[in-house]
């Protein structure tokens, strides 16, 4: 604050017009101008450079009827050249001069924009087409594998069940075939298996042992029967 005291109070130091700074006001608040029509060519050179494409696309459409042109043509000239290159602007200009034509430079930058975007949506159109073709092949060899039914195995607990589920590795499958396995029923079922599997054996066993005669009867028939002897007739 000082300094500019100081500066204000030196007599050598110009003061600034009116005009500039009303200028230098206009160029801070840029993104609010909107209409600038009646507005002296000379301002404009001074306030419009400092623009950005936005901020001179909404100028020029908000001063209808006021040919903005001669000022802004230099400055699409440089958008241009910013957002597609020197060489691609040589070569715009080269065509012009060659087919003897004149075209703005704002209406070459909306329409090098417009092929941009046409392009840009062909490539996304292509990659969405392609991603979507890859996700349905892959969907496709996904229902071609679950549709085959496996072949069915025998369960834990006696009967058939499907190989899918008894294969099933999940801590959850585990979990609830322990509590199964611990369960009153289970437990009872197998009791009631294991006995009826140990009579079973042992009525097998006492069918299938013939008896064996006593070694001592024999040997008492064979003496009773050489002692007895039949008395002959005479």
């Amino acid at each position: 604050m000082s300094d500019q005291i100081i500066d204000s109070m030196d007599p050598q130091k110009k003061a600034p017009s009116l005009v500039d700074l009303c200028i230098n006001l206009a160029i801070e608040n840029v993104r609010y101008i909107g209409s600038v029509s009646g507005l002296d060519s000379n301002l404009l050179e001074r306030i419009l450079p400092h623009c950005n494409i936005t901020q001179l696309t909404r100028i020029e459409n908000c001063s209808k009827g006021t040919d903005l042109s001669p000022v802004t043509d230099k400055l699409w000239k440089r958008f241009y050249e910013m957002e597609y290159g020197v060489d691609n602007a040589t070569r715009v200009i080269e065509r012009m001069q060659q087919k003897k034509v004149q075209f703005k430079w704002k209406q070459l930058f909306e329409a090098k924009k417009k092929e941009r975007e046409e392009a840009e949506n062909k490539i996304s159109k292509k990659l969405k087409q392609s991603y979507a073709e890859s996700l349905a092949e892959k969907q496709s060899r996904q229902t071609r594998m679950t549709t085959k039914i496996p072949p069915s195995k025998r369960g834990f607990w006696g009967g058939s069940g499907s190989s899918h589920l008894t294969n099933y590795k999940s801590p959850l499958m585990k979990k609830a075939k322990v509590e199964l396995l611990k369960s009153p029923e289970v437990i009872n079922h197998k009791a009631v298996k294991r006995t009826f599997q140990s009579s079973s054996t042992s009525i097998s066993r006492s069918v299938a042992a013939p008896t064996r005669p006593n070694n001592s009867s024999r040997i008492n028939g064979a003496s009773s029967s050489r002692s007895f002897n039949p008395i002959s007739r005479r």
